[in-house]
């Protein structure tokens, strides 16, 4: 749904927007109880059942996007718990990141097929022909499905000649690659952290907006505020996501009106990964060593592959995200700094999480974050004047945003720094389409390649902080990279060739 504003995306950057406001002004914090009767006010209901379960759903975000827990809907409490304690300079985090919030779910059936009002009641009826099981037959002259036999195959709705017959599905269940959808014992959705790699998919597909992520703004606002040094770093899947106005230059000077010290992009990172990539495939798959080489710019994707196959988990590479290789570059001339990444991806909040991530990166908040707290600032993208432009990266860096685009980097840096070497690749996006790359790499058949995995459909700009529709966003970051100066990742002023 990205790219289309509806009552859940308008919902949400209130949210954070309000507790940006918060944070900058300050002051006695138990005045966040006001806060749902400013999002939504009167006393008719506009979305739910009645205005007080609205009001008691946004309280719930709100202390999402004040890094707090939720509380169950049994027990007693007050939003503002909690909040006081919170407002530190200092990352807030206790899991699980992603979160159901249960009296704001619909309790959507899970997965069924279904007949719709299409059904002709035709003579030939080949839905009954067809099933395995015989959960088909026709009732009242219309196709009857016997849910308790159904099988869920599908075989009745592709023989139906009117399109008659549906797959139901959650929407969050159907956009989670994972299968870490479950239900409870209220038929409502819930999340099974065993299997949740915190991509953020779910979180975006529910219609209902009953799920959201952790945020740190709250406390990224106080480090600025008490006078940090405070750097951002920002992913290059940021091009266009705060409109046709806003251009790179005027990011990068509204990130510095936000109070931010420096701005630098994620595309260095990207950069120098690519090279490492590339060496560590010639040097290794190339010459027989190792079988293949997995990128690791996703969190998400390498997480998985790690854990449901452990075989494969060695041909990951080490090689440090973006992320990390760019906060680390930052950190040798700021050590005392507080390192920001501001990007597209839910995951990455848990990978600045880890021990051996946690001293390079400070907070990490998504694009959608990042928007509230312009809107909290009053800054107007479109009105601002400035000269400075992003001169960091690479065009090949800069494509790491788009599926395909870390693939390719490293494909042209393998052609041009040993063009006697021939570089097979295979990619896939989306983590169950990654997941049957990698059986097929368990058995055998992708021995010499390139695997890059995305875990969100598109790359980075369908990650789940976006604002923007794929389309669009893989076109603003093409433009980005046709007039980036350097093209190739090996041109980057950062890299110190190997001798």
């Amino acid at each position: 749904m990205r790219g289309i504003y509806t009552p859940v995306t308008q919902i949400r950057r209130q949210v954070f927007a309000e507790v940006a406001k918060l944070a900058y002004e300050g002051g006695d914090y138990s005045r966040v109880e006001e806060i749902p009767y400013k999002i939504i006010p009167g006393e008719i209901a506009t979305y739910r059942d009645s205005v007080f379960q609205e009001r008691a759903v946004v309280g719930e975000r709100i202390r999402l996007a004040i890094g707090l827990p939720l509380y169950p809907a049994d027990q007693p409490t007050y939003i503002s718990k909690g909040v006081e304690e919170s407002a530190i300079a200092e990352k807030v985090y206790d899991p699980p990141l992603i979160n159901v919030i249960p009296f704001a779910c619909n309790a959507c059936e899970e997965t069924s097929m279904m007949v719709t009002d299409n059904c002709r009641g035709c003579l030939a009826h080949p839905c009954t022909a067809v099933c395995p099981v015989q959960a088909v037959s026709i009732v009242n002259g219309k196709s009857y499905i016997d849910k308790s036999k159904c099988i869920k195959c599908g075989r009745c709705k592709d023989a139906c000649p009117y399109n008659a017959i549906v797959k139901y599905e959650r929407p969050c269940a159907a956009a989670c690659g994972v299968k870490a959808i479950e239900s409870d014992h209220l038929g409502r959705a819930k999340i099974n952290y065993d299997k949740c790699v915190s991509c953020g998919q779910c979180m975006v597909s529910c219609p209902f907006g009953a799920i959201a992520d952790k945020s740190q703004i709250f406390q990224l606002i106080h480090a600025i505020k008490n006078g940090h040094k405070v750097i951002a770093e920002v992913a290059p899947a940021f091009v266009g996501q705060f409109g046709p106005m806003a251009s790179p230059e005027k990011i990068k000077a509204a990130l510095k009106e936000l109070g931010f010290a420096e701005v630098f992009e994620v595309a260095i990172g990207a950069d120098l990964g690519a090279i490492e990539e590339a060496h560590h495939y010639v040097h290794k798959v190339a010459s027989g060593e190792e079988p293949f080489l997995a990128t690791s710019c996703c969190p998400s994707w390498s997480v998985m592959a790690k854990r449901d196959f452990p075989d494969i988990a060695p041909y990951v590479s080490d090689a440090l995200t973006p992320m990390v290789a760019t906060a680390r570059l930052i950190r040798k001339d700021n050590p005392d700094a507080k390192i920001v990444f501001i990007g597209p991806c839910a995951a990455k909040k848990l990978e600045a999480s880890r021990r051996s991530v946690r001293s390079e990166v400070d907070f990490v908040i998504t694009y959608e974050e990042l928007m509230g707290m312009f809107v909290a600032k009053g800054i107007e993208l479109a009105d601002i004047e400035t000269d400075e432009k992003f001169e960091d990266a690479t065009a090949a860096g800069r494509g790491y945003s788009v599926a395909g685009g870390a693939a390719d980097a490293i494909a042209n840096c393998v052609d041009e720094l040993y063009p006697n070497v021939q570089i097979k690749v295979d990619r896939a996006e989306g983590l169950a389409e990654c997941a049957k790359m990698l059986k097929i790499a368990q058995a055998g058949k992708r021995n010499g390649y390139l695997m890059e995995g995305m875990a969100c459909p598109g790359g980075c700009i369908g990650g789940a902080g976006t604002l923007l529709a794929q389309n669009k966003a893989s076109v603003a970051v093409k433009k980005f990279q046709a007039e980036s100066g350097d093209k190739m990742a090996t041109k980057s002023k950062y890299h110190v060739p190997e001798e």
